[in-house]
């Protein structure tokens, strides 16, 4: 008969977008400000989409045809109306 003590629990892996504590304790100040100045962006792509965009240049071209959709489906801005006090 095993001991309790040395049977193992199954390992449950962390929700990768469950919030958790961040130590900042050993931060430095500062050290990405160069990098954001020169215009340099990190963004988190969820674990579900990696296979869709696995890099840059694919979520950059993707990103490009959403901003084409967006601006020929935009409506324009409706003019005025003259009232009729106005024609006269």
């Amino acid at each position: 008969m095993k001991n309790s003590k040395s049977a193992r629990k199954p390992e449950v892996q962390a929700d990768p977008l469950e919030p958790r504590h961040l130590d900042f304790s050993k931060g430095v100040r500062g050290k990405y400000y160069d990098s954001m100045r020169k215009g340099t962006n990190v963004v988190l792509i969820a674990p579900d989409l990696l296979d869709t965009f696995p890099d840059s240049e694919s979520v950059n071209e993707a990103l490009r045809g959403l901003k084409k959709i967006a601006t020929r489906s935009a409506r324009p801005t409706p003019r005025p109306r003259k009232t009729a006090s106005a024609t006269r």
